[in-house]
C-alpha cells in the first residue's frame, strides 16, 4: 500500500504543477489518478474542489460566466440551497483552511458566484443574459403537424422512407 501512496504523492504534485500553468483539465485527470491510488492522500478533496470551480468558471453559456457551475448548482435552486451550498463551498475553498495550490483564486470565484447569485436583482438580470429568452415557460406550439407520425422511440423517421 505504501507504493500506492508514493505514487499518488507523484500524480498529485504533477497535478499542482498543471493547476499552477492553468491546465485545469490535466490537473484534474492527475488529481483524480492520485485519489483512485491513495484515496486518504492529505489535501486531495480540496484540491479537487478548487480545480472544479476553475474548470466551472470556464465554462461560458451565452458569453457568460457559469456562476451556478462554479457554486455547484441548478440554475433552478432556490435562495436556501444556493446559500447553503455557497457556505459549504465557503469552508472548503477559504484560504485559511485550505492550502492548496489556486484555492485564493477559487475562493475569490466562489465569492463572485455568491454576491451575484444571493442578490435577486443582479440573479435575474445574470439570468436573463444567460438565457436571451430569459426564463420564459416553453408552451407547444401546433403546427401543421409532422411529416411524418413519431416512432415508438419518440423520434421522427427524417430518412423520407417509410416502412409499410
Amino acid at each position: 500500500m505504501e507504493c500506492n501512496k508514493d505514487e499518488a504523492l507523484r500524480a498529485k504534485t504533477i497535478a499542482e504543477g498543471k493547476l499552477e500553468n492553468k491546465d485545469f483539465t490535466g490537473a484534474k485527470k492527475f488529481a483524480l489518478k492520485a485519489q483512485s491510488l491513495y484515496p486518504g492522500l492529505d489535501g486531495l478533496s480540496q484540491m479537487l474542489t478548487t480545480i472544479d470551480v476553475y474548470i466551472s468558471a470556464e465554462n461560458k453559456i451565452s458569453g457568460e460566466v457559469d456562476w451556478y457551475g462554479v457554486l455547484g448548482v441548478n440554475p433552478s435552486a432556490d435562495d436556501e440551497t444556493v446559500r447553503k451550498q455557497y457556505r459549504k463551498l465557503a469552508l472548503l475553498l477559504h484560504p485559511d483552511k485550505n492550502r492548496s495550490v489556486g484555492a485564493d483564486g477559487a475562493f475569490k470565484l466562489l465569492c463572485e458566484a455568491w454576491s451575484l447569485l444571493s442578490d435577486k436583482s443582479k440573479r435575474l438580470a445574470y439570468n436573463m443574459r444567460r438565457s436571451p429568452k430569459g426564463f420564459q415557460q416553453k408552451v407547444p406550439t401546433q403546427t401543421s403537424g409532422p411529416s411524418e407520425p413519431p416512432r415508438s422511440n419518440g423520434y421522427h423517421n427524417h430518412s423520407g422512407r417509410t416502412t409499410s
